[in-house]
Order: C-alpha cells, then sequence, then structure tokens
C-alpha cells in the first residue's frame, strides 16, 4: 500500500470518531434476535420463533408493557436472515415478503408507537454470514439511505465474507454514509470482533445458564460497561431471569455516565478473581468471580488489599440488596462465593449519605432493605 493509499484511509478512518449527536452517551440497552432465535426462517411448522415481524413485534409489546423501557431497554434489534435472497430492481436490499409482509418500515412505525427504537442488521461483503445479500462497498451509501428512509435507529454492520482490507474500508464509509442520511442511527460496527472481540449479547433467560451464572454475566457486562443487549424471549422469561436483567443498581452501574470499563484487578490461584470499576461521586464497584466448579468458596481480603485509600465505607450488595456500614480499609472481609457465581459490591464513602438514597431510590417500593453493622476488624458475607 502506498503512501497515497495510507492518507486516505486514515482519512476514512478519522470519520469514525463518535459524534457529538446524543447517541450512545452510556452503554445502548435493548434486544436482539441471534443468540435466542437464530436464523429460524421456518415460520410454517415453527411460526412463534422463526425471524419475522411477528416476532419483533411481540417483543416489542413486551418491552414496552412489562418494564422494560422505563429501565432504558430501548431497542428491538433485527438480526441475520430478515433479507429476501435477492435485492430489488433498484439494487436495494429487501425483507422476505412471506415473513415481514408489512415492510421494515411499518414494523419502525410500530416499535416507534411503543416508544422504542429499531435495530436492524447488515453484512459487509458479498453475504451475510448465513448467505443473505450482503453490502459490498458500492452498495454501502444505498444501504444506508435504504435503513434511514424505513425509519431504522440502529446499524449492526457485521463483516462475513470480507476481508481486512474491505473491513479498513467499508466500516468507516459506512459511517459516512449514516451520518449523510441526516436520520440520526446508532452504528455497531462489527470491526473490532474480528480483529479481538467485544462481549456477546446478554442471554439471562436462555437456555443453559444457572441463577448464579446469570447473575455473572450481569456483573461483568456492569463492570466492562458492555451494551445490555438480551437474547432471549421476552415472551417466557422466568422470574429470577427477569430479575437480575431488571436489577436497577446493576443497570445504574452499567450506564454510569464516567464511561470508565473496569479492570481486572486479581486473578488467585484459587480461581477466584476479583474485578473493580471506578464510578461517579467517588464511589466504585467490586465484583468477586468464582471460576471453580467444586463448591461455595469462601475468598477473605480487604478494601486496603483491593487498593483502597484509607478511610470508612459503605457497601451495598446488588444482588441481595443488603447494605453494609462501618466499614473501613482494613477491615477483613469474608466473602462466600457460588462456583460460576459472583458477589458484587457497590463501594461509597460513608460521609455520602446520599449513595444510600440513591439506592433506595432505584428500588421499587416493595423492595426490602438489610443494614448490616460491621463488626470491629471484620466482616463476614454469607
Amino acid at each position: 500500500m502506498g503512501p497515497l493509499a495510507v492518507t486516505q484511509l486514515l482519512g476514512l478512518i478519522s470519520l469514525t470518531v463518535a459524534l457529538d449527536n446524543g447517541l450512545l452517551k452510556t452503554p445502548p440497552m435493548g434486544w436482539m434476535a441471534w443468540e435466542r432465535f437464530r436464523c429460524d426462517t421456518d415460520c410454517k411448522d415453527d411460526p412463534e420463533n422463526c425471524i419475522s415481524e411477528a416476532l419483533f413485534r411481540d417483543t416489542a409489546d413486551r418491552l414496552a408493557e412489562d418494564g422494560w423501557k422505563e429501565l432504558g431497554y430501548e431497542y428491538v434489534i433485527i438480526d441475520d436472515c430478515w433479507m429476501s435472497l435477492l435485492r430489488d430492481e433498484h439494487g436495494r436490499l429487501q425483507p422476505d415478503p412471506s415473513r415481514f409482509p408489512g415492510g421494515i418500515a411499518k414494523l419502525a412505525r410500530y416499535i416507534h408507537d411503543r416508544g422504542l427504537k429499531l435495530g436492524i442488521y447488515a453484512d459487509m461483503g458479498t453475504h451475510t454470514c448465513m448467505g443473505f445479500p450482503g453490502t459490498t462497498l458500492d452498495k454501502i451509501e444505498i444501504d444506508a439511505q435504504t435503513f434511514a428512509s424505513w425509519g431504522v435507529d440502529y446499524l449492526k454492520f457485521d463483516g462475513c465474507s470480507s476481508n481486512p482490507v474491505e473491513h479498513m474500508l467499508g466500516y468507516p464509509l459506512m459511517s459516512k454514509a449514516l451520518n449523510a442520511t441526516g436520520r440520526p442511527m446508532a452504528y455497531s460496527c462489527s470491526w473490532p470482533v474480528y480483529i479481538g472481540g467485544l462481549p456477546p449479547n446478554l442471554i439471562i433467560g436462555n437456555f443453559g445458564l444457572s441463577v448464579d451464572q446469570a447473575r455473572s454475566q450481569m456483573a461483568l457486562w456492569a463492570i466492562m460497561a458492555a451494551p445490555l443487549i438480551m437474547s432471549n424471549d421476552l415472551r417466557n422469561l422466568d422470574n429470577s431471569a427477569r430479575a437480575i436483567l431488571q436489577n436497577k443498581v446493576a443497570i445504574a452501574i452499567n450506564q454510569d455516565s464516567m464511561g470508565i470499563q473496569g479492570r481486572r484487578l486479581l486473578q488467585e490461584k484459587n480461581h477466584i478473581e476479583v474485578h473493580w470499576r471506578p464510578l461517579s461521586h467517588s464511589a466504585s464497584v467490586l465484583v468477586f468471580l468464582s471460576r471453580r466448579t467444586d463448591m461455595p468458596y469462601l475468598y477473605h481480603t480487604s478494601l486496603a488489599k483491593l487498593e483502597y485509600d484509607a478511610g470508612n465505607y459503605e457497601a451495598y450488595d446488588v444482588f441481595t440488596g443488603s447494605t453494609v456500614t462501618g466499614l473501613n480499609a482494613t477491615t477483613e472481609l469474608t466473602f462466600s462465593i457460588n462456583p460460576s457465581g459472583v458477589v458484587m459490591w457497590y463501594v461509597y464513602p460513608e460521609q455520602q449519605s446520599k449513595q444510600t438514597e440513591m439506592l433506595h431510590d432505584l428500588h421499587n417500593k416493595a423492595s426490602q432493605f438489610a443494614f448490616h453493622k460491621a463488626k470491629p476488624g471484620h466482616l463476614t458475607v454469607l
């Protein structure tokens, strides 16, 4: 690649700098089809679970009526397999006519009428990951215009069937094309997936996760400031999964306005990890994660050992709802952590009593708070 080409490429990459347009100032929240419903296109034998406008209408209804929207879950995102196998006579992508008979614009209006936003999927390359029409470099502008004309609010732009050079060219070009439409659209660029990885969707309430594993995913996504994009069946969600996904304190931590991603402080030989994230108002969050598979493990530590300054603190256990007062940096702490589970603490300086008031505000009136005074020198959390 010559100097001119490199200069042009750097110019394109510079176009991907985030705009101050009010979008995605905190991690996006919503629901996406892929992890739960994959590429089920058999609407004849599996009408409730196939990728169709009915599935996305049903999901929009659940988000609007079951308390999700008020918590910030606002995007309903179509993933792969929504398209017809052929573009229309004008070269535009089009939905499968049997599964989306009303079209995407009508579906967008349905979702917007419920105070929600519509997301859609495209793939840079000749084909999508599942073999539907892709967006080659020459189709980027027309596809961006098509999505804008439909009222789309969010684009997931994948990268199957393309190479690293096309990624370097195509992802910035799509950013520019979306901005040129004049319609505010969140841009979920999959480029990092192909050069290192990104956190996937929340699969809490899906098949195969225990309650402890579900809490672990929610806690780590909050620590990482990762998108809270669920992929489950909101029409058939059990109460434990709902309680984890609707945990107002975990959501507030994820959405903290400082926007600083957490990090792993410790990775112990006993297969316990400690993760930490700084938050607004001098607060922070600690996650004690067990990678063990045998039995609950008693983990001993103190705030001082976790790099906290001397002083007095209070802590709120995000998943049990209990508050611990009277802590100082040298108080010996003992946590019982279930296999593949977590203990998640919201920690704040004791003098900031408003922190406790904030926690009360985050929970509904039915929430029960248990307050524990730490014994001098030692605290055991079971």
